[in-house]
C-alpha cells in the first residue's frame, strides 16, 4: 500500500531504491519504510544475515558466544530485535535478546558480561520517530571495527533477493535452547557495576534529599536504570516528568528526542521551577547520551553544552582520585578531535595524558581495549561534544546512566560546599581559560545531497582558506596528515576519516564532516579567550566569516538551509 501511493512520484521512487541503505562501522540507520533504501523487515533481515554469515564464518566458538539483541522504544524496535534474533538462529548461532527494552550501554556491558561473540542493538539515537536502525558490537563490547565492518558488508552483498532470506522459528529456537530471553541477570550485574562508580559515597547517602533532581528519560529506555541508580546512590528527592515517562515510539512531547536541544527539556523545565529543583536530566531514547540543565546566579535554568559537562565530570573524577590518592601516574583522558580543548587542559593540571581520536565512540572503545592490552595508559575518563560520555569502561559505549548519576553526585557534592554548578564552571573557566565551542549540522538529502557533500571536502582539501586569522596548520583525516604553513607535514596516528581540522593562529579551529549514520555535514568550531565576552564575540565572528566563505566559494551547495 505504502508503494501504491508513491506509484507515479519517480523522485521519491528513485531516493527508496536507488541504492541499498549503507552499512558502516556504526551499523545502519534511515527512515523506516517501503524501499531497499529504507529501514524494514526485509533490510533488518539483510543485514542480520550478514552478520549471522560473518559469526558462522569466525567458527564454532563464535556461534557458541553468540550475539546479544537489545532494542529500544522506537517504531517496531522489538519486532526487528526478533526478526534478526530468528535469522541468527536459523543459523544455529546463540542468541541472547533482552525481553524488555534497554539501553544501548547495557547491551554494551551484556556483551561483555555473557562473554558473547557480538551484539545488536535496535536503535536510531536521537533521530526523530521516523527513523530507527541496527547497531553492531564486537566481542569488546564496542561499536565494530571498520575490518569487521566491511566483512558483513561483503557478505550482504552477496545476498542476489532480500526477499529470499529465511528465518527460524521464534518458539522452535527457544525449545532447542538458541534463543534465550534475557533481562533480570543483566540488571543486576549492570546495576552492581554503576554501584562502584561512586567518588564520594557519603555525599549522596547523607545528603541525598537536599539535591532536587528532575528527570526525564524522553519516551525512551532510560527511565528503569536511571531512576534504579539515583535511588541506589542515594538521591532521595527525583522527580520523573511523567508525561514523558511513557515509551511512545511517536515522542508526542518534543520535535526530536535529543537531549543536546534545550526544547527537549521544556516539560522539565516547567517541573523544575515548580518544585525549584536544583538539576534537570536527560537521556535520549537508547540512552546513551545525557543532556544537563542547571540554575545560574539569577536563579534561571541554563543548558549546558556536551563540552561543559565533559570538563565538569572530569575534574571532578580527578579532584576525587587526587584527593584518595588513586590517580595512576600513567593515567589518560580519552576524547575527539571535535570535543573541546579545555579537557586537555584540565588534565593536564593533573599530570594526565590527553589523546584524540576520530569523532565516534567506537574509537574511544578501541583505545580503551588497546591500553587495558598492552599496559601503556590507565583509562580515566572519555568523552564527545555530543553529550556523550564514559566513565568507567564496563560498557566501552558512551553511557548516559554513568554521567547521570555522576553528575548528580557532583551537584550534591558543590550544593554541601554552598556552590552552584555554574559557579563550578566559572571557577574552572577563570583558571584554564574560555573555551567555547559550537556545531552547526546542514541537512543535504537524497543522492543529490550525497554529491553536494562531496563536492564541500573536495573544495575545502583543494582551496586554500582564507581568514581574518592565519590558518596555521591543516589535518586532513582522510589523507592522514597534518600539513604547517611552514610546509612541514606530518603522519597523523589515527585511521582513515573523511573530515579535516583547521588551526588557527589565535587558538581556535575549525572542523568539517559529513555524518557516518546521517544525510548531513557538520561544521564544528572552537575558540580559546581570557575573559566570556572575548570568547562569545570570537566564536560568532569565527563560524559568520567561515560560513560566508564558504558560501561565496560554493554558491552552488546548500549551506543556507
Amino acid at each position: 500500500m505504502e508503494l501504491y501511493h508513491i506509484k507515479d512520484n519517480e523522485k521519491e521512487i528513485r531516493e527508496r531504491f536507488y541504492q541499498y541503505l549503507s552499512f558502516g562501522t556504526g551499523g545502519m540507520r534511515g527512515l523506516l519504510g517501503a524501499g531497499t533504501n529504507r529501514v524494514n523487515l526485509y533490510t533488518i533481515r539483510l543485514v542480520s544475515e550478514g552478520l549471522a554469515l560473518y559469526v558462522k564464518d569466525c567458527g564454532k566458538e563464535a556461534m557458541q558466544r553468540g550475539v546479544v539483541i537489545a532494542y529500544d522504544t522506537r517504531h517496531f524496535s522489538k519486532e526487528f530485535a526478533l526478526e534478526s534474533a530468528k535469522v541468527l538462529g536459523k543459523y544455529n548461532i546463540q542468541v541472547h535478546l533482552f525481553s524488555e527494552s534497554r539501553p544501548t550501554p547495557q547491551l554494551s556491558f551484556a556483551i561483555r558480561h555473557l562473554h558473547a561473540f557480538a551484539g545488536i542493538v535496535i536503535t536510531a539515537s536521537h533521530n526523530p520517530a521516523d527513523y530507527n536502525g541496527f547497531k553492531v558490537y564486537g566481542e569488546d563490547g564496542g561499536q565494530l571495527s571498520p575490518k569487521s565492518a566491511s566483512k558483513i558488508e561483503n557478505l550482504m552483498k552477496t545476498n542476489t533477493d532480500i526477499f529470499s532470506i529465511g528465518i527460524g522459528d521464534e518458539h522452535r529456537l527457544i525449545e532447542m535452547g538458541i534463543l534465550h530471553l534475557i533481562l533480570d541477570e543483566i540488571d543486576n550485574a549492570y546495576h552492581n557495576k554503576l554501584n562502584s562508580l561512586t567518588k564520594n559515597p557519603s555525599i549522596a547517602k547523607r545528603f541525598g534529599k537536599e539535591l532536587s533532581i528532575v528527570y526525564t528519560p524522553l519516551h525512551g529506555s532510560g527511565l528503569f536504570p536511571v531512576m534504579k541508580g539515583l535511588e541506589s546512590f542515594g538521591f532521595q528527592n527525583v522527580y520523573i516528568v511523567e508525561e514523558q515517562a511513557n515509551q511512545d515510539p511517536n515522542f508526542p512531547t518534543v520535535r526530536s528526542p535529543n537531549p543536546e536541544a534545550i526544547e527537549a527539556f521544556e516539560l522539565a523545565m516547567a517541573m523544575g521551577s515548580k518544585i525549584n529543583a536544583d538539576l534537570l536530566i536527560a537521556t535520549d531514547p537508547d540512552a546513551d547520551r545525557l543532556g544537563v540543565v542547571v540554575k545560574d546566579k539569577a536563579g534561571n535554568y541554563v543548558q549546558l553544552t556536551g563540552n561543559q559537562i565533559g570538563v565538569l565530570l572530569l575534574y571532578y573524577i580527578l579532584l576525587q582520585k587526587t584527593y584518595k590518592e588513586e590517580l595512576p601516574h600513567n593515567g589518560v583522558l580519552l576524547k575527539s578531535i571535535v570535543t573541546s580543548d579545555m579537557g586537555r587542559a584540565v588534565g593536564s593540571k593533573f599530570g594526565i595524558k590527553t589523546v584524540e581520536t576520530l569523532i565516534g565512540f567506537k574509537y574511544i572503545s578501541e583505545k580503551i581495549e588497546e591500553y587495558n592490552k598492552t599496559g601503556e595508559y590507565s583509562f580515566l575518563f572519555g568523552y564527545e561534544e555530543s553529550c556523550g560520555y564514559l566513565i568507567d569502561d564496563f560498557t566501552r559505549d558512551k553511557d548516559a546512566v554513568q554521567a547521570a548519576l555522576l553528575i548528580a553526585e557532583i551537584a550534591s557534592y558543590y550544593k554541601v560546599l554552598g556552590k552552584t554548578i555554574t559557579c563550578v564552571l566559572h571557577e574552572l573557566y577563570e583558571e584554564f581559560g574560555y573555551f567555547l565551542e559550537s556545531v552547526t549540522s546542514y541537512q543535504m538529502l537524497g543522492k543529490e545531497g550525497q554529491l553536494q557533500i562531496q563536492h564541500l571536502m573536495k573544495f575545502l582539501r583543494n582551496e586554500p582558506l582564507t581568514l581574518s586569522s592565519l590558518v596555521i596548520a591543516i589535518e586532513d583525516y582522510y589523507e592522514q596528515k597534518r600539513y604547517y604553513s611552514s610546509g612541514r607535514i606530518e603522519q597523523l596516528p589515527l585511521p582513515k576519516a573523511d573530515a579535516i581540522k583547521f588551526h588557527l593562529a589565535d587558538d581556535s579551529w575549525i572542523c568539517v564532516r559529513p555524518s557516518g549514520t546521517e544525510p548531513t555535514v557538520k561544521f564544528y568550531f572552537g575558540v580559546k579567550k581570557e575573559t566570556l565576552k572575548e570568547a562569545s564575540l570570537s566564536l560568532i565572528n569565527l563560524e559568520k566569516e567561515f560560513m560566508h566563505h564558504l558560501c561565496q566559494c560554493c554558491s552552488d551547495m546548500l549551506l543556507t538551509n
